[in-house]
């Protein structure tokens, strides 16, 4: 049995947390606010196992150039983080090499594969599984045309196996009647599912991991010291430190700075998503609709119908811009009858994003006492427990179910 210290009490790192559990190693998590905010708690519910198109600008032409002149449109940068930016957004550009596309878009397919029955798995354990909804995620379109422009999309989905089919106008209003009458064609993401409330689980999951014996450490961690071979010890920003056999950074967006301080390269930005949760509606819909050319999408939860979308690349310390949630908020006007927008819940969250949308699953390349698990973007809720899964084996030095070079810190 080994010592394993989980750096991060989000859904990644909950996730690694169960699954060394049973494993039968001891586990401690350390996180700076154990019941505060955090990626996991407000993003839009859906466990998107279709999502495995790696991010690429390629062939959008001049839309990315309005959307970044647009300070509210589905992408931004603030001016003062646009330098930093730089080798991030190189690094993307090349993700639309067609070799590369393919690499990841397979790569991303492998771990969505597994998703939704890891996720399946932390559900029954907590009692959860009632609250998972397959009933899959209709994406929504304006005009034919449109479809049309993302068909060879929809076909390297097919190709990586994801099931899905058309749907026309009259199967839009059978199936979502409250949508507006202006979509006219649709497609049904068919293994697509949603949960009630991503912070249930979190929660359910953290009670359940303390429940088999976690310790729970209240503390930021500033720097990890790792000198090739040792074993790491973690320096607090309260001067405390810890210890363990075997560390596991798992804190999204911020964990490039712990991997700097071990010594490994990692492009990292924060590509905030906001959203606007309406506690008094819900019933509107019965699944997630993406509405495919307003980059944005609505979700029926148990707190209310969140209406979620856009990226937003600023500094970890940016103040959020909440006139995003409600131009997001506006759009759903247009698109959505009858709704009811009292008590309306702004949220903003930090979602760590790669230049290949890959994440990183893996053990550093500076000292073989320290692993990763972050870089999950859009998808954190989504592959959290199968990274938890995948961290299991690689903490145990034992082949796992699918390749695990590509989300090896190394590539970058």
């Amino acid at each position: 049995m080994s010592k394993i210290i989980v750096i991060g009490a989000g859904i990644v790192g909950l996730s690694c947390a169960w699954s060394a559990q049973r494993r039968g190693h001891q586990v401690t998590l350390i996180d700076p606010d154990f019941e505060g905010d955090r990626a996991s708690h407000g993003n839009a519910g859906g466990i998107g196992v279709a999502e495995c198109i790696p991010l690429s600008l390629a062939g959008l032409g001049l839309k990315p150039l309005k959307w970044l002149v647009d300070p509210l449109g589905p992408l931004s940068v603030r001016a003062s983080h646009a330098p930093k930016l730089l080798p991030w957004f190189l690094a993307l550009r090349k993700v639309a090499l067609p070799e590369n596309y393919l690499r990841s878009a397979t790569a991303l397919a492998a771990l969505n594969d597994r998703s939704l029955q890891a996720f399946e798995a932390i559900l029954a354990d907590t009692g959860l599984s009632s609250t998972l909804h397959k009933r899959g995620a209709l994406t929504v379109y304006e005009s034919a045309q449109a479809f049309e422009r993302e068909k060879a999309t929809w076909d390297l989905k097919r190709v990586l196996g994801v099931r899905w089919h058309r749907v026309d106008r009259a199967q839009i209003r059978a199936l979502e009647p409250a949508l507006a009458p202006v979509f006219e064609m649709g497609v049904m993401n068919e293994d697509w599912a949603h949960i009630d409330d991503p912070k249930q689980v979190v929660s359910a999951l953290r009670n359940r991991v303390q429940s088999f014996g976690a310790s729970l450490v209240k503390g930021q961690v500033a720097a990890i010291h790792a000198p090739r071979g040792a074993v790491p010890l973690l320096h607090l920003s309260d001067g405390a430190t810890v210890s363990g056999d075997k560390v596991v950074v798992a804190t999204g967006a911020w964990s490039a700075a712990l991997a700097r301080s071990v010594g490994d390269r990692v492009l990292l930005e924060s590509e905030r998503g906001y959203n606007t949760t309406l506690p008094y509606c819900g019933y509107e819909l019965s699944r997630e609709v993406i509405f495919a050319e307003r980059q944005f999408v609505a979700t029926p939860l148990s707190v209310g119908l969140r209406i979620g979308g856009a990226a937003e690349f600023a500094s970890l310390a940016a103040p959020a811009n909440y006139q995003r949630s409600d131009a997001l908020l506006q759009l759903a006007r247009k698109f959505i009858t009858r709704l009811d927008e009292r008590d309306a819940k702004p949220w903003m969250g930090q979602r760590p994003a790669t230049p290949d949308s890959l994440p990183v699953i893996s053990k550093s390349a500076k000292n073989a006492h320290i692993y990763y698990a972050f870089g999950h973007g859009h998808l954190g809720l989504t592959q959290g427990p199968a990274t938890g899964e995948l961290m299991a084996d690689l903490l145990e030095d034992k082949a796992s179910a699918i390749h695990l070079s590509p989300y090896s810190i190394t590539r970058f």
